[in-house]
Order: C-alpha cells, then sequence, then structure tokens
C-alpha cells in the first residue's frame, strides 16, 4: 500500500454534456496541471484524463476525439444518449477504476479549483480513501441559487440523509472505494449519498469556486429540484414516516371534532353547516393524495429497479 501510494496513477473523470464551447479549454487546463504534478513526482506518469460525453447533440465528442490526437493520455467515452450526469460520472469511475491508483471527478465547466487536486492525491498519500473538495463560499451564486442550495441541504439533513454540507461532485476516490462503489447496483443513482455510506478514512480540502467562464449551466431549477428529491426517496424514508405521522395527527383531531360535534348537538343544539362539512372533506381529500403521490414516487423506484435496465451503454471508446 506505500509503495503503491508513493506515486499513484491518478485517472480524472470529466462528464460533458454539450460542452463545445468549454472543452478545449478544459482539456487544455487540467492537461497542464497534471503535466506539472508528473514533473514534480506527485503522480505517476502514466496519469490519464477521461471524458465522458453524455449523449452530447453538439460537437462536443468530435472535439474529444481531436484532442485526443494531441493528448496521448487523453481518454474518452461516448454513451448512445444523454443517461445524466451522475451515471455519466459512474461510467467513467467504473470503466477505470482498475487502472489507477485512485479517480478524481470534477465538472467540465472547472468552476471548481483544479489546483487543489494536488492537496487531494497529498491527502491520499497520508491514508485517506476518499478527500472530498468542499466550497468555502457560496459569493459565485445568484441570491436565488443560493437560497435553495442552502435550503437544499438543511431539507435532506432533516429528512435524515447524510451528505458533506457544500461538496457536489468533486472528489477523490481510491481503487479500493471504488471497487465497493461496484456493489451498489441501484438505479436512482445519488453518488453523494452513496459516498458518505462507503465508510473508509476520509478528509477534506477546501476551495474558493469561479464563475463559469463559458457556456450555461446545464442544472435548471426543474432538474436540481429532482436532483434533490432524488437524493431524499434515495436514502430516506422519513417522508413515509411523516405521512404515518400526520394520518395520526388527522385521527386525532377527527376524535375532537366528533366530540364537539356530539357536544354541539346535545347542548348547543347547533345544525351542521355546510362549512364544517366540506373544509374537512378537502383538507382529509388534499392529505390523501399527496401522501399517495409520496408512495407512489417510492414505488416508481421499486418498479424501475426491479427491471434492472443498464445505467449507461457505452457507444464508443477512445483509449
Amino acid at each position: 500500500m506505500q509503495n503503491r501510494r508513493e506515486n499513484p496513477v491518478v485517472g480524472i473523470i470529466i462528464p460533458c454534456f454539450n460542452e463545445a464551447d468549454v472543452i478545449v479549454h478544459t482539456i487544455e487546463a487540467v492537461s497542464e496541471f497534471l503535466n506539472g504534478m508528473k514533473k514534480r513526482k506527485e503522480i505517476s506518469g502514466e496519469s490519464f484524463i477521461v471524458c465522458v460525453d453524455d449523449g452530447s447533440t453538439d460537437k462536443t465528442w468530435p472535439l474529444i476525439e481531436q484532442l485526443k490526437v494531441q493528448y496521448s493520455f487523453l481518454k474518452g467515452l461516448k454513451l448512445s444518449r444523454n443517461f445524466g450526469h451522475q451515471n455519466a460520472l459512474l461510467a467513467g469511475l467504473s470503466g477505470f477504476r482498475d487502472r489507477a491508483g485512485c479517480l478524481i471527478s470534477i465538472d467540465a465547466d472547472l468552476q471548481d479549483d483544479i489546483t487543489v487536486m494536488s492537496e487531494m492525491v497529498h491527502r491520499y498519500k497520508e491514508g485517506a480513501e476518499i478527500v472530498y473538495g468542499v466550497r468555502k463560499k457560496r459569493n459565485t451564486d445568484s441570491f436565488l441559487k443560493r437560497i435553495t442550495a442552502l435550503g437544499f441541504y438543511f431539507f435532506i439533513k432533516t429528512m435524515g440523509v447524510n451528505l458533506v454540507f457544500n461538496h457536489a461532485d468533486y472528489r477523490l476516490a481510491s481503487r479500493r472505494v471504488l471497487q465497493e462503489l461496484a456493489g451498489y447496483r441501484e438505479i436512482n443513482l445519488f453518488l453523494r449519498g452513496i459516498f458518505t455510506t462507503l465508510g473508509f478514512p476520509v478528509a477534506y480540502v477546501y476551495y474558493d469556486r469561479r464563475e463559469r467562464e463559458k457556456g450555461y449551466s446545464k442544472y435548471s431549477f426543474k432538474k436540481m429540484f429532482s436532483f434533490a428529491w432524488e437524493g431524499i426517496t434515495s436514502f430516506s424514508i422519513v417522508p413515509l414516516r411523516l405521512i404515518a405521522l400526520l394520518g395520526l395527527i388527522i385521527f386525532l383531531g377527527s376524535l375532537f371534532l366528533e366530540a364537539y360535534a356530539i357536544y354541539s348537538y346535545f347542548k348547543l343544539k347547533a345544525i351542521s353547516g355546510w362549512a364544517s362539512i366540506v373544509i374537512p372533506m378537502y383538507f382529509i381529500g388534499g392529505i390523501q393524495l399527496f401522501s399517495i403521490g409520496i408512495i407512489g414516487e417510492y414505488l416508481g423506484k421499486i418498479y424501475q429497479e426491479l427491471k434492472q435496465r443498464p445505467r449507461f451503454i457505452i457507444e464508443e471508446t477512445l483509449d
């Protein structure tokens, strides 16, 4: 173990989806830093970069093919269609886990600081199996994105999901960790949650996130909400327990209303009105539909898992 970590082979996994505007600059910047680490004897000369094209509809893949001629250590995976960021990332991690001592995942927009990769490798050499890249602050985010992100971490923690605060998918994982990750076969992927369940020694490096230089973010509000909901329903049954708690509260409340109705009939001689009928009916009906929707979400996940369809399909490989 010690000899392997003195000069490890490091692979850098970069998922790409319609990144034609930035992919050339990204590969140039990452290659320059990677070569610098090689010259400083921090990593092995066999270290490499892997671009995973997640079904891009622009010129991302042709540009990767052209860059391959210039950079011999560049490798590529082209997925047959868009399978989503998490599946594209998994394709790179699973495809190259046996060819490196550790793999570092980073987004193609390079908003994450590539210079902390050196510190990640240093922490890996010290014995850490997982090294998380964590943002120091969110001053480059818009007000709306900052509020929704903080709300996401607060809410998902309330739901019982263990996440590293302000960490996305910028991390180093050792071969040992990735071999254990292969045992997770779920279709509904939420890698940020999975990595925290693996155990193993962990370390953290902190950095300032940059603004995006070119292109645009592929994460709309709808995708961010869907991603958050995926994480909650994949790692927590708290929503189901909340349904049971809500049912208990409504049941106790109905007992109180029944007692009040009996009291009103005998003591107040009151005749029940229209409002006292329809308001509880609408309220209980809404709760029932909401509860059925949450249960249906979990049933849908079970349905997807039982089909055991492939999480990604590789159409072409550059190696």
